[in-house]
């Protein structure tokens, strides 16, 4: 039997990867402390055999806890998301974030696991000068969220070359999909809900790249079943879409508000690395992704 770990297993993208391991065969053992995360992201698998849910702070945790004990893969996407808050609170993030990952590494080093997959952030490559932007585009650190996923990451390369862990780090683009709570698809969500407009920063012309959860979950499972080590992947479209286009699909009235100073106008993923090494595609279109998103939006809605 096959043993994954994820950290932040609750959450968004953790719960989606939680039930394609779990669909895959694997016995799922769960990190989370329910800050932003929730046992009602996993309401299809609660009952589950092979999950194993327990409600732990990382930064709190003994690396030599016996969770990790037989662990064959882990997943770490535990951290604090978000841009904004950590403009007005930092210090949480460098903590979680940062010293968090260097403990979930150690845990890894000491488990002997088989693979560590690490979740970052394109949020490293700021207002890219490249687009699409490849794996090797400048690092622009713009905000206190983008410097510690980056320093988790720079944490797990470091221990995968001193220490002989097998790391892999994905630089996640706009994941979107049923369950998201802070992305600007969530946010919109909202605001449709309560029956007002969405309100659309600048012109509504700025791209983001767009991808599927369910896409992002296999390309966890296969960094981690892969004999690839020591790489850092984008997981996005390559397909920019506008946020006007998002609004459209979802339907309704927009108010457009001033651009803030922080946000990028464009943001693109070039893929080409991660489907030429690892032979990962996203599957799910991005009118695909948006209606099933509604489905459950209105599912929800009339429940």
């Amino acid at each position: 039997m096959t043993i994954s770990l994820v950290t932040g297993g609750a959450g968004f993208i953790g719960s989606h990867l939680v039930e394609h391991l779990l669909e895959s065969g694997h016995e799922v053992r769960v990190i989370d402390n329910m800050a932003t995360g929730k046992l009602s992201n996993l309401p299809s698998v609660l009952k589950e055999s092979k999950l194993h849910i327990h409600l732990q702070d990382i930064n709190q945790m003994s690396v030599d806890h016996t969770i990790f004990k037989d662990v064959d893969y882990m997943f770490h996407l535990a951290g604090i998301p978000s841009i904004r808050p950590s403009l007005e609170n930092a210090e949480p993030y460098m903590k979680t974030n940062v010293y968090g990952t260097c403990r979930m590494l150690e845990a890894a080093r000491h488990a002997k696991v088989k693979k560590f997959v690490y979740a970052a952030s394109s949020a490293c490559y700021g207002e890219a000068d490249m687009h699409p932007t490849p794996e090797t585009a400048a690092i622009k650190l713009q905000h206190p969220y983008g410097l510690t996923k980056y320093q988790g990451e720079e944490t797990t390369m470091h221990w995968g070359e001193v220490f002989d862990v097998q790391v892999i780090s994905l630089r996640m683009f706009d994941v979107y999909g049923r369950r998201a709570d802070s992305t600007v698809l969530n946010i919109f969500l909202k605001q449709k809900a309560a029956g007002k407009p969405f309100t659309v920063t600048g012109d509504g012309l700025q791209t983001r790249d767009f991808v599927h959860v369910k896409d992002v979950a296999r390309a966890y499972l296969l960094a981690a079943t892969s004999d690839v080590r020591g790489e850092i992947f984008n997981v996005g479209t390559g397909k920019p879409e506008t946020i006007k286009h998002l609004v459209d699909l979802l339907g309704g009235q927009i108010t457009y508000i001033p651009k803030r100073g922080n946000e990028p106008m464009q943001h693109c993923a070039d893929i080409s690395k991660i489907g030429n090494i690892l032979g990962w595609s996203p599957k799910i279109t991005f009118e695909e992704g948006i209606a099933d998103v509604i489905k459950g939006f209105n599912a929800r809605a009339a429940a």
